[in-house]
């Protein structure tokens, strides 16, 4: 099990010490004599560097290690391993997934939702269902107070008259029952228009907005059903929906790259000088034998575009313009709570997804397997023995993971990913842990950076 883990970002030099989250920026003499797993003896690492480093040298950079060590911020034990594995806490559902549409008037080429059609069943939840799923996610939030409810698809502006009529029942039922339900709303930003971006902007505590940045690359993917590209009808909506937000209403612009665009810095940049400063672009999921997928020979050109955006965003810093790349969030401070380090996105214990027939599933990914239903919102209650499984499927039941240090950034993984990929929501989707990895590294050094001025 690694301890610290050590990277080269630009051309510093960085130790990470895994258990305490603690970052050390640090010179080539010190990145030597640090091992993964411990710090080794000083007679052997003068032995090791004697033709490096003077012995007074590496004295005195180990009399400092040391120091380190007995301070607790270098070669940490884990305190959460028991904590971990000895849980036997209630879980209560604090975040849900509304599938509102089976449907939605876009093809993207590599739509996890088999390109809008759910498999043939185009379907739009009904308002009883979307009651009847409010019930229930506060009946199963037990004292938790506060209750995230993202209104997916699909498009879910299909269904904009019966997400008003849902969010009309969701604010009446807060109130009775002392919940706070913050929605979302992921969007390709087709239908908005002024009255549904006035809506969501009042109601929606995020708005996630589609765009896979250039307009060829865009075009190339997030298709019409006609065949035609997007981009020149959702960008000015977009715009409309960003300029309407104030600073104290989060979104964001997401975009997917795949294969035809691994220069994805571009779509990035192109994002950045539309003017949005808050941008996902994130790495496409399919299976190896679509011609869209990623593969691990495309890893290098994908790792040279991070670093890109790296130089990229301290450049922005540096000129006093504010922008967020998703993917490049990290606390160094505070970081998340120990259990979400732990277990991640809460899947199937703690979030759940609902699908328009009011079937529950432990996320919108893992819809359609029978294997996975949960129960419905008419019961009112959930397979626990399923919940278990994904409470769990922490980093600490992961062989892969255990051995990892990213373990308390990445939490294991996607358990949707690891199962479409490996059959097993215990073994990590590798060519995403690799992605991650980078993504750590770059967000750890950018915000190291940030903060030495």
């Amino acid at each position: 099990m690694s301890l610290i883990h050590k990277f080269i970002q630009g051309n510093e030099r960085y130790v990470v010490d895994v258990n305490s989250g603690v970052v050390h920026l640090i010179d080539e003499l010190v990145f030597d004599l640090l091992d993964d797993n411990e710090l080794k003896s000083l007679e052997e690492l003068k032995e090791k560097y004697r033709d490096k480093y003077e012995a007074t040298e590496i004295e005195e950079a180990y009399e400092e290690l040391v120091q380190l060590v007995k301070e607790g911020m270098l070669y940490t034990e884990d305190l959460y391993e028991d904590i971990a594995l000895n849980d036997k806490s209630k879980s209560f559902i604090k975040a849900l997934c509304l599938n509102v549409a089976h449907d939605c008037n876009l093809k993207c080429k590599y739509c996890f939702a088999d390109e809008g059609e759910y498999k043939g069943c185009r379907k739009l939840m009904s308002i009883e269902v979307g009651k009847k799923a409010i019930d229930f996610v506060i009946n199963n939030s037990g004292p938790r107070k506060n209750i995230e409810i993202d209104l997916f698809g699909g498009e879910p502006l299909l269904a904009f008259e019966t997400i008003k009529e849902i969010i009309d029942y969701a604010r009446e039922q807060e109130k009775i029952h002392n919940k706070t339900i913050r929605f979302t709303m992921t969007t390709n930003a087709t239908l908005l228009n002024d009255e549904i971006i006035e809506y969501i902007d009042k109601q929606m505590g995020n708005i996630v907005l589609s765009i896979d940045g250039r307009k060829a690359v865009n075009d190339n993917v997030r298709v019409r059903v006609d065949g035609s590209g997007s981009y020149e009808r959702i960008l000015p909506k977009i715009k409309a929906m960003v300029e309407k937000r104030d600073k104290s209403k989060q979104y964001y612009v997401r975009g997917t790259f795949t294969r035809d665009n691994t220069d994805f810095y571009e779509d990035v940049k192109h994002l950045a000088d539309l003017g949005f400063n808050e941008v996902s672009v994130e790495p496409v999921v399919l299976p190896d034998e679509h011609e869209l997928s990623l593969r691990k020979e495309d890893l290098p050109v994908i790792f040279e575009q991070y670093d890109k955006i790296y130089y990229e965003l301290l450049k922005m810093n540096e000129e006093g313009r504010p922008f967020k790349f998703y993917h490049f969030n990290i606390d160094l401070q505070g970081g998340p709570c120990v259990y979400k380090r732990i277990s991640g996105c809460g899947a199937g214990h703690e979030y759940v997804a609902v699908t328009p027939d009011g079937d529950i599933y432990p996320c919108h990914q893992f819809v359609g397997n029978e294997a996975y239903k949960m129960g419905t919102v008419f019961d009112g209650n959930i397979d626990m023995e399923i919940s278990e499984t994904f409470k769990k499927a922490h980093i600490y039941n992961k062989p892969i993971c255990r051995e990892c240090w990213a373990r308390f950034y990445c939490s294991g993984g996607c358990q949707a990913n690891n199962f479409n990929f490996n059959g097993d929501i215990h073994i990590p989707y590798e060519l995403g842990c690799e992605m991650q990895k980078k993504r750590i590294e770059c967000a750890i050094a950018l915000k190291s950076k940030i903060m030495e001025k």
